[in-house]
């Protein structure tokens, strides 16, 4: 029952985002951003010093090492990665996190265009 709630309100932000988010093409990136990230809200909390939930909170995780979020037990293919959250590795995940972590836990398929993937890493750099 879990999964099958978790899915349909993921499926049910994913539509929200990309309808608000066609709505602000012109819009600051970041604004755009923020749109496309309701997506990612159902698994992550951006506030600092919320709890996490289903993935690690991201506030602050722009610049910071994968796998290093405190009170977050993540999959020993992101730990051992070797990664630091930079633009260039962002844009890698967000295209197929699989692909960049292979054994990853995180099942987000990814987001294939590259200006909607632009658009998510400028809103994460505002999260501090």
């Amino acid at each position: 029952m879990k999964v099958s709630r978790f899915m349909g309100l993921t499926v049910m932000a994913m539509g929200l985002a990309t309808a608000g988010a066609a709505q602000a093409q012109g819009a600051d990136p970041a604004v755009r951003g923020k749109l496309l990230f309701l997506q990612c809200g159902a698994c992550h909390a951006v506030v600092p010093g919320a709890p996490a939930k289903v993935g690690p909170n991201l506030s602050g995780v722009f610049g910071r090492k994968a796998g290093a979020a405190a009170g977050f037990k993540y999959s020993p293919a992101l730990t051992k990665a070797g990664l630091t959250w930079n633009e260039g590795n962002l844009d890698k995940w967000l295209a197929a996190p699989a692909k960049l972590a292979p054994g990853t836990i995180m099942l987000f398929p990814g987001l294939p265009k590259p200006e909607d993937r632009k658009a998510v890493i400028a809103y994460i750099k505002t999260l501090k």
